[in-house]
């Protein structure tokens, strides 16, 4: 796992300024999700239930927490400046690897910040903010196991979260070698460890980040181990239905300040597990 510090030298900076201009605008200037939020007076927050350290449950009062779920209530915060609401209410929406592009786009969902990567195929779906982390996609497995990377997965049960890169990328690449994985779509994270750790997949593949968290809270975390050679690195982001080019722009103003990259995370809990993660 790394950051990049082209992605964090302004990444928080930049993505908690996504939908923030230095002063409120006036309704009838709104367009699109802000003119939604302004006239609803809610703003609808798309999470993960199972994503961690990025978003997810962690009890049983339903409220996402995470990394960047913090990141999406400094986004709520600009948006109360820039429309001049005060009282702009927060719902919360639960979305999957394979619902949360089309939540966004119907409009019930209005900001998704969870896991989701920045790629030029979901570029055509939907609008993406400054990057706020760099992943690569690798591998969970037994520490004492001898499948240390993707050749050594030849025939073997392999398992991965449906509807994310990571599937893209494991299927193509066993059709392109010949490898004769059988390749496992589980729901979600939580059901793709659970199909390693049961025996039934010899290998997990997914964005490092979230396999170290998916590690961390296993019975036994130090049994497991992230390895292989990343496939792909790609760069986690806030994201919003597709805009305007004026609108567009209201969203994705930058700040002129940029972060330091030791200091950029937020000073809470999940801040401090990514941190400690930055090893793997």
């Amino acid at each position: 796992m790394r950051i990049a510090p082209h992605v964090l030298g302004a990444a928080i900076s930049a993505a908690l300024a996504a939908a923030l201009i230095s002063t409120p605008v006036l309704a009838e200037e709104l367009t699109g999700t802000l003119k939604k939020i302004k006239e609803s007076g809610t703003i609808t927050l798309g999470h993960r239930d199972a994503s961690i350290p990025f978003s997810y449950i962690a009890d049983a009062s339903g409220v996402p927490m995470g990394y960047s779920h913090d990141i999406q209530l400094k986004i709520v915060e600009a948006i109360k400046k820039d429309l001049d609401m005060p009282a702009l209410k927060v719902k919360y929406n639960l979305v999957t690897s394979q619902t949360r592009i089309p939540l966004v786009q119907n409009g019930t969902v209005d900001v998704e910040c969870g896991s989701t990567t920045n790629n030029v195929e979901r570029q055509k779906q939907v609008d993406f903010s400054t990057g706020i982390f760099e992943v690569g996609t690798r591998l969970l497995s037994k520490k004492d196991s001898s499948y240390k990377d993707f050749d050594d997965l030849k025939g073997k049960n392999v398992v991965t979260t449906a509807g994310t890169t990571s599937e893209r990328i494991i299927k193509a690449m066993n059709a392109d070698k010949q490898m004769g994985m059988n390749v496992i779509s589980a729901k979600d994270h939580g059901e793709s460890f659970q199909m390693l750790e049961s025996g039934r997949a010899v290998a997990f593949m997914m964005d490092d980040a979230l396999l170290a968290g998916e590690m961390a809270k296993a019975k036994k975390p130090d049994d497991w181990a992230v390895t292989g050679t990343a496939q792909s690195y790609e760069i986690t982001a806030v994201w919003f239905a597709r805009a305007t080019p004026r609108s567009r722009k209201r969203w994705m103003t930058p700040l002129s300040r940029r972060s330091n990259p030791a200091t950029s995370m937020p000073s809470t809990a999940s801040g401090s597990c990514l941190r400690s993660l930055l090893k793997v």
